[in-house]
Parts: structure tokens; C-alpha cells; sequence
């Protein structure tokens, strides 16, 4: 796991560095914030491989409370990025994404919650289905209300759907929770999203909204016009027409695969994809063959993170997916995201070099 990490990151490295030349400042201080967070990331992937997951398991309430208090910081200190969300702490000019640290508390939660509704509970009965989405419906709404960050609580759903279906929740559980999300949507949009977010969801459906690209959707078609320029082999790394220009905002975080395709061409991109897939690929793997339903599912709530941000952020650039600031792991910069990726892949490590258990209190199968 680690050295995949290294891989994606150290081409992440390379690839701000090429988006970021253009700029007034140059490209030194994001390749060294980004690198000085990489050797930090290593540091807490040893870490999390050398704790076992159980005991982070163990100690759920501490995780929920240094959570919470995360999120509540945002109502006091909150800072509004680029993309219309709060969800940004400010310290001395460093600046931390709460969402990005509490995914990890949320994996390992829900993972002990479900494996010990499974091992001593009935998973399927009413009483703990609603146990599972009342955790879920607390955690979702903190976040759009706290951080106002779409992106982070879709990113959330998906995980949260994922561990679900692989601890052997029944179908007919996921038919009756989209059934209750079509009658609930309505509120949420007009109540729970303001109108910046609205109009980001809509804008690559809609083309009302932005008929000329030069608002809403600048970003999103700026990006599509690097990615074609790119064909096959790229322009060259430093040498792309819309990626060496001001023509894509936050190109080194956001956008970075849209100077990846531009610069690399389709042959870069698609190594970016595979890389990322023998992440999940390993990730799924590893919770396979853990022998603890707990364990199984961390790895796999860690799989559907990388799945999710893969898909949703390649998808803002290609224009299939709302631009609603979801970064692409290990690639783009942003010490966050690099910290909870790599904290991620530690989890999973420790997963893989610890014995298969007989039967563990948290949880055999």
C-alpha cells in the first residue's frame, strides 16, 4: 500500500509542480507544502499500520467527540472556499479540511457499528436499520450544515451505502431508503443548499444556466478543452496551452487531472486511473481476506473513498459531474486530503500484516 501511496503522490508532486509555474509565485512553495505533507503522510501511514484498527474501534467516543468539535469549529472559524463550502480551518495561513479527517472517524465507527449489529443483532431488523441511518442522517446533516460542503457529505453517501451493502444489508433496505431520499430531496435542495450550490449541480445539465461557459461553467469547460488538446501523448509536461495559463482556476488541486490529460495526454491519464484502481483493487483484496468483519468493512469504506473521489472529480472535468470541490487522492495538492488518504491506506496495512483472528471481539465472522 505504501508504495503505490508514494508512486501516485510523487506524480501528484510532479504534475503541481507543472500547474503551478505559471503562477505569480512560482511553483516552489506548493511543491515544497506538498512534499514536507507527503514525508508527514508516511509518518502517519507507519502510525496507523502499528495501531490496530480495534482500538480505534475501542475508543468510538473519543473519535465522535474530537469530530464534533472539528465541525462545530467551522461554525466559529469557518473559511468559504473556492467553491461556495465553510469548510476550511485557518491557522497562521495553514489551512485544515475537518471533513478530510473525520471521514476516517466515520469509517471506523460505522464499521463497529454494523459488524456488532451483525455478530449480536439482527443487521435487517427495523430496530437497527434505524440505529444505522440515524448515525448516518446526524453525521450527513452536521456536515452540510457546519461546512456546507456537498462534495464531502456525497462522498459520505457513498461510502456509507457501500460498507452497508458489504455487511449484508438486504436489497429491499436500499429500495425503501431511495424511496424516502426521492421524498426528502426536495427539502434539502430548497432548504439545506444555497443558491450557489444549486446552480454548480445544475450547471453541466443545464445549459440555461451558463449558455456561454464564461460563467458557472468556465471552470468546468476550460478543462474539458485542455483534456481534448491533450490526444494521445500530451503537450509536454510545462507545455500545455490552457494548464500554463489563468484560463483554469485551481488547476493545481481541483483540476490537476485536467493538466495531467492536457500535458500527458490520454496515456497520463489513464495511468492515473490505473494507479488508483490497484489501490481499490488492493484495498477490497486485503478486506477479503481479513477473516473480522470489521476490518473488512474499514477497507472497504477506504475503497469507496478513493472509488467516489476518482469518479467524481475525473467526472467535474470531463464534464459529467458537478464541480463541487472534491480533490482526486494522492494527486491533487492539499494537506488534508494527502493526510486522510494516507492515514487510509495505514488502516488498511495494518489490516494486512496482522494474523487473521480466530474469532475477534470486534467482530469474527
Amino acid at each position: 500500500m505504501l508504495i503505490m501511496s508514494l508512486i501516485c503522490s510523487v506524480y501528484g508532486i510532479i504534475m503541481i509542480a507543472s500547474a503551478t509555474q505559471s503562477y505569480s509565485n512560482g511553483s516552489a512553495q506548493y511543491v515544497i507544502v506538498q512534499t514536507l505533507a507527503l514525508g508527514l503522510g508516511v509518518l502517519l501511514f507507519i502510525g496507523m499500520t502499528i495501531i490496530d484498527v480495534d482500538i480505534f474501534a475501542q475508543h468510538w467516543g473519543i473519535l465522535y467527540i474530537l469530530s464534533a468539535l472539528l465541525l462545530g469549529a467551522l461554525l466559529v472559524f469557518g473559511g468559504q472556499s473556492e467553491t461556495g463550502n465553510n469548510g476550511w480551518l485557518r491557522f497562521f495561513g495553514i489551512g485544515i479540511q475537518p471533513t478530510e479527517i473525520v471521514k476516517l472517524a466515520f469509517i471506523i465507527v460505522l464499521a463497529k457499528q454494523l459488524a456488532y449489529l451483525k455478530e449480536y443483532k439482527n443487521l435487517n431488523s427495523i430496530a437497527s436499520i434505524g440505529q444505522i441511518v440515524g448515525h448516518f442522517i446526524v453525521v450527513f446533516g452536521v456536515i452540510l450544515v457546519t461546512a456546507q460542503d456537498l462534495g464531502s457529505a456525497l462522498v459520505y453517501f457513498f461510502i456509507f451505502a457501500v460498507m452497508l451493502f458489504m455487511a449484508g444489508v438486504k436489497i429491499y433496505w436500499f429500495v425503501m431508503g431511495a424511496a424516502a431520499m426521492a421524498a426528502v430531496i426536495p427539502f434539502m435542495w430548497t432548504y439545506m443548499l444555497s443558491e450557489y450550490q444549486q446552480q454548480r449541480i445544475l450547471a453541466p445539465y443545464d445549459s440555461s444556466i451558463d449558455p456561454n461557459n464564461t460563467g458557472i461553467n468556465w471552470q468546468q469547460n476550460q478543462a474539458k478543452i485542455a483534456l481534448a488538446s491533450g490526444q494521445l501523448s500530451g503537450a509536454g509536461l510545462g507545455e500545455g496551452t490552457q494548464s500554463q495559463s489563468s484560463a483554469i482556476p485551481v488547476k493545481h488541486s481541483d483540476f490537476i487531472f485536467a493538466v495531467i490529460g492536457e500535458e500527458l495526454g490520454l496515456i497520463g491519464a489513464c495511468l492515473v486511473l490505473l494507479l488508483l484502481m490497484i489501490i481499490v483493487v488492493r484495498c477490497v483484496q486485503v478486506g477479503l481476506r481479513s477473516g473480522n468483519t470489521m476490518s473488512m468493512l474499514v477497507c472497504m469504506g477506504v475503497a469507496a473513498t478513493v472509488v467516489f473521489q476518482t469518479f467524481e472529480n475525473v467526472g467535474m472535468c470531463i464534464g459529467i459531474a458537478p464541480v463541487v470541490g472534491i480533490t482526486l487522492p494522492f494527486f491533487s495538492y492539499g494537506g488534508s486530503s494527502l493526510f486522510s488518504m494516507f492515514a487510509a491506506m495505514g488502516l488498511v496495512s495494518g489490516v494486512k500484516y496482522r494474523p487473521k483472528p480466530l474469532r475477534s471481539s470486534l467482530y469474527g465472522r
